[in-house]
């Protein structure tokens, strides 16, 4: 893929956009330099990261924004995306275009921006990438390369996150997943995302090899395999677990949803606040506590039936119809639930949310919006918020 001059001065590269190869000379006169650059980043790291965060504006990149901001400062976290931001974004910091497509784009971002962490969510979904293979290689496996070669050159700390979805019908599905077991996923969207776990994993067991391949090829990768991901602040992407968000609104609107999957089907499933908090342990976790790069994270498990008796508590007269669609298909190929021991006992990982818990949360924040007839007059009187947040007290880990 890359070929390396020996002195260590220039490396050829091949442009993923075009199908040229352009030469890059590097900033760096010899390696002792460039350890000395790379002991700076990480010194720089432990106190005030310059953060990229691509793909910023999906449900993921908002939401992580304003925690990193809120800790390491408004100026030092700079959301992206090739779409345009919303006021209130713009308004909240530092926001610009980049193309993952665009190699010299992201190269100019990390050097102007003096770039530290980057976190790279831009991607195409399960069900979407489904509709549209030749794009979803395109970004989702042209942008990773880039992106890993970007944090290779610039001794970046990567994150990538990775998916239920990178698991397939060969892997345990009867008892939680763990980390490491057969794979296989079905759809682009998990395909790429093993690639990325692979190459990932592979850059840095070179790091870790020599100091000769840590200078030169060494890669701070992390990754989180999420399960799906709630959240009432970004609408429903069109992903397989997106029915967890799309009842809520419905809920709230018309008192009714029709769902795509079957009421039994099983999936692990995360509030995205438990979420974000696993994806800023793993990037302030110390190397020594990484026993690996790619980690399980699970939170709860439910099935829609489950979902839908938990929802009632909240607007009782809700009804549920079931209509089967493709994304059946996928769901049966993912796992019920995942095995996160290692990141509970590496670098001390815990979830918060029960399903109580996600459910008070996500009505809070949604009636604001919808100010819906059909919520439990209780509810509006404060009385389900009390008892829930009881309930959600005594269970919460």
């Amino acid at each position: 893929m890359f070929a390396f001059a020996k002195s260590g001065k220039t490396f050829l590269k091949p442009s993923i956009i075009g199908e040229q190869s352009v030469l890059l000379k590097t900033v760096y006169n010899s390696s002792q330099e460039l350890s000395q650059i790379h002991k700076r980043f990480i010194h720089k790291n432990t106190n005030s990261p310059n953060v990229l965060i691509t793909g910023s504006l999906g449900q993921l990149g908002t939401g992580l924004a304003r925690l990193m901001r809120q800790k390491y400062g408004k100026d030092n976290v700079i959301m992206s995306d090739i779409i345009k931001a919303p006021k209130e974004i713009l308004k909240s910091g530092p926001f610009i275009y980049a193309d993952i497509l665009d190699f010299k784009n992201l190269q100019e971002i990390v050097v102007n921006h003096r770039i530290d962490w980057l976190i790279h969510f831009s991607a195409l979904l399960s069900s979407v990438g489904e509709y549209n293979v030749p794009l979803a290689m395109r970004v989702n496996i042209d942008g990773l390369h880039n992106v890993l070669e970007l944090s290779r050159q610039y001794k970046l700390r990567l994150f990538v996150p990775s998916t239920i979805g990178a698991f397939g019908p060969q892997s345990p599905r009867n008892i939680p997943t763990p980390d490491f077991c057969v794979q296989r996923p079905q759809t682009i969207y998990g395909v790429s995302k093993v690639h990325a776990e692979l190459i990932g994993e592979v850059f840095t067991i070179v790091n870790s090899v020599a100091q000769y391949y840590w200078q030169k090829f060494g890669l701070d990768f992390r990754c989180l395999r999420f399960p799906g991901v709630i959240s009432a602040d970004t609408n429903p992407g069109g992903g397989t677990t997106d029915y967890a968000v799309s009842i809520f609104h419905e809920a709230l609107k018309y008192g009714s949803y029709e769902c795509y999957l079957k009421p039994d089907t099983r999936l692990p499933m995360m509030y995205i606040d438990d979420c974000l908090n696993s994806l800023m342990s793993i990037m302030e976790a110390s190397d020594d506590q990484l026993k690996q790069r790619t980690y399980n994270v699970n939170a709860i498990s439910f099935t829609p039936k489950e979902l839908t008796d938990a929802i009632k508590r909240y607007v009782p007269n809700f009804k549920v119809s079931y209509k089967l669609d493709g994304r059946q298909t996928i769901a049966d190929t993912w796992p019920r639930s995942l095995d996160d021991t290692n990141a509970r006992q590496d670098w001390g990982w815990n979830h918060k949310y029960d399903l109580d818990g996600l459910c008070q949360t996500m009505f809070n924040a949604l009636q604001k919006q919808y100010n819906s007839p059909h919520m439990s007059p209780d509810f509006t009187n404060n009385k389900l918020n009390e008892e829930s947040q009881n309930s959600f007290a005594a269970t919460a880990y």
